[in-house]
């Protein structure tokens, strides 16, 4: 949430009542989007930080519990702002120019000279947000689904370029036998079935088998995750909204 304004009632019926369900079902990390809220009022620093703090404060009294889910500042994590740099540096231009977002809201902010290169990649560091912790859910409201989207076919691009390496086939092979003969043979004919049948079930069983692994590295996970879909390593994953 962009701390550039005190919350209201539309924030909490819109907004922290939802939180306050999600907190308890899933690992939840909400943090105060400080950076997000340079891209707007880049002239305005030191009110940013106050409007943090007292962002922080109504969240804890209307109930957010950070005992069942992470807060936190976002500029207090640097490597938000790394990633959405390296994301920068492979993304096409066009396809930030064409995110619905940005045109709306250099019409409804006539006020403020938004032609700058932090309110146009605004979404790249929405994404690194979200990719950073290889969140697989994220609770947006439908004006956010094409930032969800985009984020999606920033990490397919990321994956295509950056996951591809020699004797990839045998390296996940070989990954793969480290699960235990079980688990592999599960793994494999999962695999069969999604590639074969396109069985969404079998594809998502098998993320889940991997997810469950002790015995293979990060490596060797995003290794077989791209395997399994025929693709290169998935070295980052793709967030559903």
């Amino acid at each position: 949430m962009r701390p550039t304004g005190a919350l209201h009632l539309g924030h909490y019926h819109g907004v922290l009542k939802n939180w306050l369900a999600l907190q308890q079902e899933y690992e939840c990390l909400f943090f105060v989007a400080d950076w997000h809220a340079l891209t707007t009022h880049y002239e305005t620093p030191g009110e940013i930080a106050l409007l943090g703090r007292e962002m922080l404060i109504d969240w804890l009294a209307v109930g957010v519990d950070p005992d069942q889910a992470t807060l936190f500042m976002q500029s207090m994590v640097p490597g938000h702002a790394e990633l959405a740099l390296l994301l920068g540096m492979m993304t096409p231009l066009g396809w930030l120019e064409r995110v619905p977002s940005y045109k709306d809201q250099q019409a409804k902010l006539t006020g403020r000279d938004l032609s700058t290169y932090g309110f146009l990649g605004y979404p790249l560091l929405q994404s690194a947000d979200i990719l950073i912790y290889r969140a697989g859910l994220v609770p947006v409201g439908e004006d956010q689904v094409a930032h969800i989207e985009l984020a999606r076919e920033v990490v397919r691009r990321f994956n295509h370029l950056y996951g591809r390496e020699p004797d990839f086939e045998e390296k996940a092979r070989a990954a793969a036998t480290k699960m235990g003969k079980q688990n592999a043979k599960l793994y494999f004919d999962l695999r069969k079935r999604f590639q074969e049948q396109g069985d969404s079930e079998a594809v998502a069983s098998a993320h889940t088998l991997l997810q469950g692994q002790q015995n293979i590295s990060q490596s060797d996970r995003e290794r077989l995750s791209g395997f399994l879909e025929g693709t290169g390593k998935s070295i980052l994953t793709e967030p559903q909204p």
